[in-house]
């Protein structure tokens, strides 16, 4: 808590004590016979009112934090009984001398009556302050707690995100080099102008994506990059088809969410011996601070049979989950001749 909450807190205490003082002191109220008019009411207000203070106090910075909070149960109701009955006694026990200064007992009421029917009305206020005392710290040890809770769960998310985020980059520098592997020997020029562009895609998630949100401009263009990049390694053997627009260009978006779905499109890719049977659309379009991403590819009856996936998207399935729950919404079917992802990514 910072130091002016806590002055704040502190003068709203002292606030409610003296307006309750002068309420009870000024007015023109009477209770158990003492009355202002005598000056009795104020005297036994003044040691009533500490009694009560004590009681709620002492819940709210012993019993409670150093007992209850700690599952010593027996011992916070044993003190905080002896507490209360032995004070509840003692002003009784004063209340009782005041009233026989002021002549206020009834001479036909017993005294031991009396002590008794004052200590029941003392009780009845000495409870109700240290209840209120008691859910004022337990309250504020529960809410305590819950902040502890959700730290720790954001921590725990921040740990999860960046050892996620860390897989990304061993897994595509594993899927790049194994591209480059195959063309060289094969087309050494093409291998040259794959490996530049490649190593400007590295440079792109070592460094500029090391935000934990980033433009949308900047990830649609590496994005682009990347299926531009992939187009050249795949050749003439497939039609690749995109479309990348939006409206926005002040959103921002964690990196590196889209490009797993579209690596999956060219890695599962079918191999028709016609070129043009082996197709991969992608859309991406954002409007109303919503992206969506659209990829399908062309499969075939061998690719079916495999299983889609991997590291990439049950990395990106964890990372949407995590950065944006209840904010996305992720589709993905596998037809006959065509595996299709469409994901929602809601960014207001």
């Amino acid at each position: 808590m910072s130091k002016t909450k806590l002055y704040i807190l502190v003068l709203a205490h002292l606030l409610f004590w003296v307006l309750n003082y002068v309420y009870i002191t000024t007015g023109n109220l009477t209770w158990m016979g003492f009355d202002n008019d005598s000056g009795s009411l104020a005297i036994v207000y003044n040691y009533g009112m500490f009694f009560n203070a004590f009681l709620c106090y002492i819940q709210v910075f012993w019993l409670v934090p150093a007992f209850f909070i700690k599952h010593k149960k027996v011992k916070f109701w044993t003190y905080s009984l002896l507490f209360l009955v032995g004070i509840t006694f003692v002003e009784s026990y004063l209340d009782t001398r005041v009233a026989i200064h002021y002549n206020l007992l009834d001479s036909a009421v017993s005294l031991p009556l009396v002590i008794f029917s004052v200590f029941v009305q003392n009780a009845f206020f000495h409870v109700l302050y240290s209840v209120f005392g008691f859910l004022y710290r337990f309250l504020f040890e529960y809410r305590k707690s819950e902040r502890a809770k959700q730290e720790l769960l954001k921590e725990t998310h921040q740990t999860e995100l960046k050892y996620l985020k860390a897989q990304l980059n061993p897994h595509f520098l594993f899927n790049g080099i194994n591209s480059v592997y195959h063309l060289i020997g094969n087309n050494n020029a093409l291998a040259k102008d794959t490996l530049l562009q490649f190593s400007g895609l590295l440079r792109y998630q070592l460094y500029e994506s090391s935000e934990a949100l980033i433009d949308l401009e900047k990830e649609l263009d590496y994005v682009s990059q990347y299926i531009r990049l992939e187009s050249i390694r795949k050749g003439d053997d497939i039609s690749v088809t995109y479309t990348i627009d939006f409206e926005n260009t002040s959103l921002k978006i964690a990196p590196l969410l889209l490009t797993p779905f579209i690596e999956n499109a060219f890695k599962h890719i079918s191999h028709h011996d016609e070129a043009k049977k082996n197709t991969i659309v992608i859309t991406i379009e954002e409007a109303q601070q919503k992206v969506q991403l659209s990829v399908q590819n062309s499969t075939d009856q061998t690719l079916q049979q495999q299983s889609f996936g991997g590291v990439g998207l049950q990395n990106v399935h964890r990372r949407l989950a995590l950065l944006y729950p209840e904010k996305h919404d992720l589709k993905i079917t596998d037809e006959k001749d065509f595996y299709n992802v469409d994901l929602i990514i809601d960014l207001s």
